[in-house]
């Protein structure tokens, strides 16, 4: 390794412990408040979140959640969906203090990353109101809920998220995930897929379709929910929009990146599954849009 080389890695390296620093400095406060809170996470007027979490970070999803109620605006309800029952009946002091100010604890089978929001579709039987996906492993920023609700008020009729990505189309096919841009625009697009882990919120339209839809999911991608959602958004004709020009990506809770479905997929998990969930009707559609907005350009 020669001498530039060696001096570029030294410089990065104070970078990221001061960033790691700060990370594990930020869980601080968010411990302190699970301890000693007793304000409540929840107001009538928000929209619904629902999550889920499983194995050993239903030790670390308090953070998640305790980040979304020190936000700007509170959810109406924040549901978090366990598939373990003794895990369920056994649940920690930081669940069970967060229960105490409105958190809910709801059994539900295992249908993987899906558990995040199927339950919920599943228990309703119409909708009126929004629902907000959360992730369990990151810490959100104040305004994150704020501004998802204040985008559906906007713009009722799309999906609306903080990051989406730009699918990418190679004549007749859908190209390989990991060549798929992070999306530069507010604009509204078939071709947008939003990315779940930084926060979307779904309009009823589109909880109605998935409802219909019901656990088709489990033929063609169990473990890519963002590609169910974002087909069956497709397949009814709505649109996805990234409320922030430029994609808003979260930071994780420090501890929960050794495990997760992500490894997996960028693995070509998630090619295959493009390829087993997205039709040849399905691709057209896509086509279409992306030769509409090339005669837009």
């Amino acid at each position: 390794m020669d001498f530039k080389k060696i001096v570029m890695r030294l410089c990065r390296a104070p970078k990221g412990i001061i960033r790691r620093v700060n990370l594990y400095a930020r869980l601080v406060p968010l411990m302190l408040v699970n301890w000693l809170g007793r304000h409540a996470l929840t107001q009538p007027e928000g929209p619904a979140i629902s999550l889920t979490t499983y194995g050993k970070r239903i030790k670390t999803v308090h953070f998640t959640i305790e980040t979304i109620g020190r936000g700007d605006m509170l959810p109406s309800r924040i549901v978090l969906w366990l598939d373990d029952k003794r895990l369920f009946e056994n649940v920690p002091a930081t669940i069970r203090r967060l229960q105490k100010r409105g958190l809910e604890v709801r059994l539900s089978k295992n249908y993987g990353p899906h558990t995040k929001y199927y339950p919920y579709v599943e228990s309703q039987e119409r909708f009126v109101t929004p629902l907000v996906t959360a992730d369990d492993d990151v810490l959100y920023e104040r305004s994150w809920l704020r501004d998802l609700a204040t985008a559906f008020k906007e713009f009722p009729d799309y999906v609306n998220c903080h990051c989406a990505k730009v699918i990418g189309l190679k004549g007749k096919e859908i190209s390989a995930y990991s060549e798929w841009a992070l999306c530069a625009s507010t604009k509204p697009s078939i071709l947008h897929i939003a990315h779940g882990v930084a926060g979307v919120i779904y309009p009823p339209s589109l909880l109605d379709a998935l409802g219909r839809a019901k656990t088709s999911f489990e033929f063609c991608c169990p473990k890519a929910d963002d590609l169910w959602l974002h087909v069956q958004a497709v397949r009814a004709g709505i649109k996805t929009r990234q409320i922030h020009r430029w994609a808003k990506r979260p930071a994780f809770t420090p501890g929960t990146q050794d495990v997760g479905l992500w490894i997996e997929n960028y693995k070509g998990g998630n090619d295959r599954q493009i390829e087993a969930t997205y039709t040849e009707a399905d691709i057209k559609i896509l086509q279409s849009s992306c030769a509409a907005f090339k005669m837009e350009m």
